[in-house]
């Protein structure tokens, strides 16, 4: 299959079930119900977009997870939060297909900059970013601490 054979559209709630085992694919294994309550929550805001790539049999096969980023310290920008393609259609040209359209869902909302934060042990992904002209501006840690 080619990038031609797979549609994009918006997520609904009806893709949880799908959705569900590509976050595990990511490495955040979740349950069907709880990405149905995730998304279902996210999908109240509107700024924030969640676009899927269905192949010809209308199985969900990759999603990106998008939203507007704002600080007083630097210009807005959208912010890629997950970016994950079913390991059976990887080197197809989904990421790169939800990778523009993103783009182009940010471009026409005004923002002039994608920004996005990878694992360091991802380094194909590392590379398929950089193939679309990402460049890395910083190294950091991540937090967390639960409330």
């Amino acid at each position: 299959m080619n990038a031609a054979s797979f549609t994009i559209r918006s997520a609904t709630a009806a893709d949880a079930p799908q959705l569900a085992p590509l976050a595990g694919q990511l490495g955040y294994p979740s349950t069907t119900e709880q990405v149905a309550e995730r998304l279902r929550k996210i999908l109240e805001d509107a700024a924030h977009a969640i676009l899927v790539a269905e192949n010809k049999e209308r199985r969900i096969v990759g999603y990106i997870e998008i939203f507007p980023f704002r600080t007083i310290g630097s210009e807005p920008r959208f912010e890629i939060a997950s970016l994950v393609i079913d390991e059976s259609c990887r080197s197809q040209g989904v990421g790169r297909l939800l990778m523009n359209h993103a783009e182009n869902w940010a471009r026409a909302r005004g923002f002039k900059e994608m920004g996005l934060r990878s694992n360091v042990i991802r380094e194909r992904a590392h590379q398929f970013y950089e193939n679309l002209g990402y460049r890395v501006n910083k190294t950091q840690k991540s937090f967390r601490k639960p409330l």
